[in-house]
């Protein structure tokens, strides 16, 4: 219930982002997700869990593809990917100690005649909700009119975004761009992509504690195993994205991580019958790989989508479309393919494949077009250009391949 939520509002929440601003949008958002968090303490049935997850869904839906838009509003498109790289690597560093944190939590059992998962929601929340609070105050606005700068600063952050954006520098409210972004053919590319990568990425997040026990850790130990994996997952995201960001290339640095991906899981399946060293060393290559090629396909479609408005609404669409694998990722390792999980690790691995030759494909067409752009005539070139909301069918727009 939690991803239909999250994938029905995403759209509808950048929106009100672009509308009413991020520096209120995005605590208002915090603010609701942390209430429906500790609420959900109160929780004494099924249905009412199954409710207060579709509501979590709902709320926390316009955090991330509001900060993924966000970020494109104040730097270049070959400073993105490293910028997304640090705000995602946070959530693998939540992923490392998440579930040793909930361990600990639970410890609290009886306490203030709460149950242990009582104390997770409510304990979970309280960061939340201060965060939110502080956000309002400190989170800068859209560059044009943040408090946070004086008029010099803001001349230079406009000027540069600008000269970096080319011909694509519609920031308005546009219903022309809204329903741009449902037309173009890349946005659906992309679509594939995503969600192609995001299935693992989910997957692992919620089953890598459990792959781990299966190769035969207690419950406690196969926690703290799974931090190590994303740690280095950690690293590798960071340095990838910035190695991304200096060639100001995309493809490559999402199909080569893909590729290690792919090359973890069919190790977890090679290495099924052996022992858990080598099957551990697996999972730390599955890890990275799936992880550490994220920031390059999240900065790679908002660096190719111009204009505020129809990139806002391509980043929710695209991400909401991404948060179905959450739906998937749920159901792929069975309880029944225990302790090996072969099915599961054999979906991942093609779809990891999928990422990597879609990748490839997609960067080869989107080089054809910049070339097709570069030879047109004089008189193609205003042919082209004529029309208002062009975004980056503009033929002065160049893609990031």
């Amino acid at each position: 219930m939690f991803f239909v939520g999250y994938v029905l509002f995403e759209v509808p929440s950048n929106l009100i982002l672009k509308y009413i601003g991020p520096s209120k949008w995005i605590p208002i958002v915090m603010i609701s997700w942390g209430t429906v968090m500790a609420a959900m303490a109160a929780c004494n049935n099924t249905a009412g869990l199954l409710a207060s997850r579709f509501f979590l869904g709902l709320t926390e839906a316009g955090l991330f593809p509001g900060v993924i838009f966000y970020l494109t509003l104040w730097y270049k498109r070959g400073e993105q990917a490293t910028r997304v790289a640090f705000f995602f690597s946070c959530s693998t560093v939540a992923g490392a100690f998440g579930g040793v944190l909930a361990y600990g939590i639970m410890q609290m059992d009886g306490i203030g005649n709460l149950h242990g998962w009582q104390w997770i929601f409510i304990i979970e929340a309280i960061p939340t909700l201060l965060l939110a609070f502080a956000t309002y105050f400190f989170l800068p606005d859209f560059p044009e009119n943040s408090k946070f700068i004086n008029e010099r600063e803001r001349e230079i952050v406009v000027h540069r975004l600008r000269e970096d954006a080319g011909p694509s520098v519609e920031t308005h409210f546009s219903m022309k761009q809204f329903w741009a972004a449902f037309t173009d053919y890349k946005v659906y590319v992309h679509s594939l992509i995503y969600i192609c990568g995001a299935t693992p990425l989910y997957s692992l997040s919620l089953f890598l504690p459990s792959i781990i026990h299966e190769m035969g850790f207690t419950d406690v130990t196969a926690q703290a195993m799974s931090a190590p994996p994303y740690a280095i997952a950690c690293l590798a995201t960071v340095l990838i994205a910035m190695h991304a960001d200096k060639k100001r290339e995309r493809g490559y640095h999402i199909a080569a991580p893909a590729a290690v991906g792919a090359l973890g899981y069919a190790l977890l399946i090679g290495l099924k019958d052996q022992g858990p060293a080598g099957r551990y060393v697996a999972a730390c290559i599955t890890v990275t790989g799936v992880f550490g090629h994220i920031p390059a396909m999240l900065s790679w479609f908002t660096n190719n989508i111009g204009g505020h408005t129809k990139r806002g609404t391509a980043t929710a669409f695209i991400i909401s479309i991404g948060n179905i694998g959450g739906i998937i990722g749920g159901q792929m390792y069975r309880s029944e393919d225990a302790p090996q999980y072969v099915v599961g690790n054999g979906a991942a691995l093609g779809l990891m494949c999928g990422v990597v030759v879609v990748s490839l494909i997609f960067k080869y067409f989107l080089n054809k077009e910049n070339k097709r752009r570069d030879n047109l005539t004089e008189e193609q070139f205003n042919a082209e250009a004529s029309g208002e909301d062009l975004c980056d069918k503009h033929p002065g727009f160049r893609y990031l391949s």
